[in-house]
């Protein structure tokens, strides 16, 4: 895909380690937009590497290109009307920046969930803190490889301190002042 996105409408970026929260606030707010009426695409990083780029591995590169394919993807889904919001751990400042100039940055909002460390190991979801620290798998963000958290965020999250619908309803109150969604549905 050459350029940004025809359409311009929105792409929640969230991005944070792994068991900070990103898919559970994702699911949240797509469920809402939904129930407010709009098309909504969800596209976890983890989904989009297993179902089109399964020899990916846990390179930087490797971990680029996903970082990439997820942002034409969600241009795809922007094109035909649909909000986008993508949960993937984007390690890296300098692929969310590319990810940002191919969706375009007015569509283009960066959430940065921002969990605790030792609140994701306690998590474990996938279990990748638990075999990063007894030496079966290497290149864990925030452990042995690392993750660069955005330096100016649109919007910061935390899971550790705030339940699911709080964070959502902050994301409401964005998507509203971007002209997104009314008024009355951010508070409805």
């Amino acid at each position: 895909m050459n350029g940004p996105c025809k359409t311009l409408r929105t792409c929640v970026w969230l991005t944070g380690l792994s068991g900070s929260g990103k898919s559970t606030t994702a699911l949240a707010l797509a469920s809402r937009l939904e129930t407010l009426g709009h098309r909504v695409r969800v596209l976890d990083g983890d989904a989009v590497r297993a179902l089109l780029s399964p020899q990916l591995g846990f390179s930087r590169h490797d971990r680029d290109t996903n970082v990439l394919h997820v942002a034409e993807l969600a241009c795809a889904a922007m094109d035909s009307g649909e909000i986008v919001i993508c949960a993937l751990i984007s390690p890296y400042r300098d692929a969310r920046d590319r990810a940002r100039v191919l969706i375009g940055p007015a569509a283009f909002i960066e959430v940065f969930v921002d969990t605790p460390l030792d609140v994701c190991e306690a998590r474990d979801v996938k279990g990748l803190y638990r075999r990063a620290r007894d030496g079966t798998i290497t290149g864990v963000s925030g452990i042995d490889d690392p993750y660069e958290p955005p330096v100016s965020p649109d919007v910061t999250l935390t899971t550790a301190k705030r339940t699911p619908d709080e964070n959502v309803e902050e994301l409401l109150r964005i998507l509203q002042r971007r002209g997104v969604i009314h008024s009355e549905a951010a508070s409805s």
